[in-house]
């Protein structure tokens, strides 16, 4: 079977499907296995498309799979991007009913605040940290729409990388902050773990380059204004009822109260 833009469209359209209704449905990979990369992007930017028709706002961007911990985790060998929409975003100490979703799942990250525009094929880590105004400590909440979180790169693209929520810590100035350096502890019930921030690609800010210079191939780029959540920086963990919290030694903390 060959994939078109029609076909594209059909994949969208079950996923906002699974989306409201809450039901996973089958890997597209395993029904169609000649799905491509670039196949899984215009899924992706299809959905997109029908989120804001649906009256969502384009907020920023995440880059997904930026640590061996997420890497291994999914099986999948190199990073991701997905869209964040203003629907996504919960302020810190919100609450949220697990029920409202498939198969959460949380990790812990930060986020950067841009101040300024960042386009092109030649960014780099250091243009990020020029552009960012304040970064964010930050809860991502993922959830697959893919029944059993049975996904291949292809699969968790399209779904927008398996993204549900972000909660969104104050802003922190990091002028004076080593980012790669920085330490995490996340804690959820029953369990804690930590990481430190050169998880990400060896450094949060070079996960954003990364974003940026890949945009740049699909004729985007971040704009003054968006947050852009960099990557876990440890694996992922089962969302439970009960209190989330990702502590940072010099970025403050953000937490989620889970129902």
């Amino acid at each position: 079977m060959s994939v078109t833009p029609d076909t594209h469209h059909e994949l969208a359209a079950e996923l906002w499907t699974a989306v409201r209704e809450k039901k996973a449905i089958r890997p597209l990979s395993e029904r169609l296995p000649e799905l491509t990369l670039a196949d899984a992007y215009a899924v992706q930017r299809e959905l997109r498309a029908m989120e804001l028709a649906d009256g969502a706002v384009l907020v920023g961007h995440k880059i997904g799979a930026t640590s061996e911990a997420i890497q291994r985790m999914f099986g999948v060998d190199h990073p991701d991007f997905g869209h964040l929409t203003d629907r996504m975003l919960l302020p810190d100490g919100a609450r949220l009913d697990a029920a409202g979703l498939i198969a959460p799942k949380v990790e812990g990250e930060i986020a950067f605040r841009m101040g300024k525009d960042l386009r092109g094929g030649d960014v780099t880590a250091a243009d990020v940290l020029a552009a960012a105004t304040a970064v964010h400590p930050v809860l991502e909440v993922l959830d697959s729409r893919i029944e059993n979180w049975e996904i291949r790169l292809v699969d968790t693209v399209a779904d927008n990388t398996s993204s549900a929520r972000a909660v969104i810590g104050a802003p922190v100035p990091f002028d004076d902050v080593d980012l790669a350096a920085e330490r995490m502890v996340l804690e959820t019930p029953g369990q804690v773990h930590t990481a430190h921030g050169s998880a990400v690609m060896g450094h949060p800010a070079e996960a954003v380059a990364f974003l940026a210079r890949i945009l740049d191939s699909f004729g985007e780029g971040i704009d003054e204004g968006d947050i852009v959540l960099a990557g876990s920086w440890a694996a992922a963990v089962e969302l439970v009822p009960g209190t989330v919290t990702a502590s940072f030694g010099s970025l403050g903390s953000v937490s989620l109260h889970v129902d």
